[in-house]
């Protein structure tokens, strides 16, 4: 274990891998979360020239584990064989709750608490529970208070049939308490604050489909390892994407989240998928010591807040600040990955960046930030056409970034996402 040091280190993506992205059908997938983050592990780890006892942490994000899944990076620390003696947590932000437990190894390793780190999030988004109400909660405390035959009876009359429908944890969680809105909402009120159009949104969507397609060709998701069920099925590669998508088939999706008058349906929505991702972190002496070979040098990330409400705007509000903070211009990035939570909200992003007004009183900015090249942005498509599991997305584009900078010879790029509640998460990514 490193000792703590004043003057903050340098720190290292050194590999990572993920799993395919499955997406949900209407029933529980076929794997937990720990099975996914497993999936995404011990590959990863068989391939390193340490064992996983060498690690000094593990931090993982999810967003909503089971039931047997509490603490899911402590279960996976020891599922992956680090011994009784390495710790672990798992962080929750939301949709951002990858990239807050990459961020969290970034600075403890950037401090000296740590030298070698497995970082990453997983969510099972089709296996989240259904919860009991609130008055079926009440009314089996106090069938389990009758004692006598008589209190039996007098219970079970009081017992309706309308305490027996379910309380959708899914449904529940993609929607704001404070603002009473799902999340789905929230991007209609970006397509109506930017007027963005039906059509511009599933002109996106299409083409998110469409680059997907074009990288899993051309093999730009090796970052993907196969995962085998207890059939001997093997999954090898991203269920959600549509290779045949067209302005023509989308179009005849009705409105979903604001009926019947709204823009956002589920083709130009992320898509409720299952999945995880996992990285390896490093200082600079655990790669001298393990001689490792780093892909990318990671800066810790910088996070905003804004109204729940308009939640879908905060990539715009991040990247600003991580601009600022590495004194960098839109100009000096390379490629960008911004999580395709709807295809509206990462289009108002876009839109909100390159706009003097709003970078002035919303940002509290002197000049425009500028407008990001569409032709580096999400370059092999994105949530939309490849699935959005809550607790992975944003160790995903950090990996996914990583990877595009080192095969395109690129230098810098910026990992940003939107998260429920009202916040935006982003990280600067530099090719070693």
């Amino acid at each position: 274990m490193a000792k703590t040091k004043a003057v903050a280190r340098d720190v290292y993506l050194v590999d990572g891998a993920r799993t395919p992205f499955l997406k949900a059908r209407g029933k529980p997938g076929l794997f937990s979360a720990i099975d996914l983050a497993l999936g995404a592990s011990n590959p990863l780890m068989l391939r390193q020239p340490f064992a996983a006892s060498d690690l000094d942490e593990v931090v993982y994000g999810c967003m909503m584990p089971s039931e047997d899944e509490a603490n899911i990076a402590r279960i996976l620390a020891l599922r992956i064989g680090g011994g009784d003696k390495l710790t672990a947590y798992t962080v929750q932000r939301n949709c951002a709750s990858g990239m807050q437990a990459v961020d969290n190894a970034v600075r403890n390793i950037s401090h000296g608490y740590s030298d070698l780190v497995l970082a990453g999030g997983v969510d099972a988004m089709s296996r989240a529970p259904l919860l009991l109400r609130p008055d079926m909660v009440h009314w089996l405390a106090n069938w389990n208070r009758a004692k006598s035959p008589v209190d039996k009876v007098k219970a079970l009359s009081k017992l309706k049939g309308r305490y027996f429908s379910p309380i959708i944890a899914l449904m529940r969680g993609l929607t704001d308490p404070v603002c009473g809105l799902n999340m789905g909402q929230t991007a209609e009120n970006l397509a109506y604050r930017f007027n963005i159009s039906r059509e511009e949104m599933d002109g996106y969507s299409v083409q998110s489909h469409l680059r997907l397609t074009a990288a899993m060709e051309a093999g730009h998701m090796d970052e993907i390892e196969a995962i085998y069920d207890d059939k001997g099925n093997v999954y090898l590669e991203d269920d959600g994407v549509r290779p045949d998508s067209s302005m023509e088939k989308l179009a005849k999706l009705k409105p979903f989240f604001d009926r019947p008058y709204g823009k956002v349906t589920p083709a130009n929505s992320s898509q409720i998928t299952d999945g995880a991702t996992s990285i390896i972190l490093a200082s600079d002496d655990a790669v001298k010591k393990h001689g490792l070979k780093p892909i990318a040098k990671l800066s810790a990330a910088q996070w905003a807040g804004l109204s729940p409400a308009e939640m879908g705007l905060g990539p715009a509000h991040a990247i600003a600040k991580t601009l600022e903070q590495h004194k960098l211009n839109i100009k000096n990035i390379d490629y960008w990955e911004i999580n395709e939570a709807f295809a509206a909200q990462v289009q108002a992003c876009v839109m909100a960046l390159n706009d003097t007004d709003y970078c002035k009183n919303e940002m509290g900015l002197a000049k425009v930030v500028g407008e990001i090249p569409n032709e580096r942005l999400n370059v092999d498509g994105g949530a939309v056409s490849l699935g959005h599991p809550v607790g992975t997305s944003g160790a995903r584009i950090i990996l996914h970034l990583a990877n595009t900078l080192q095969r395109e010879n690129a230098k810098k790029g910026i990992a940003s996402l939107c998260i429920g509640g009202g916040q935006g998460g982003s990280m600067l990514v530099e090719a070693v």
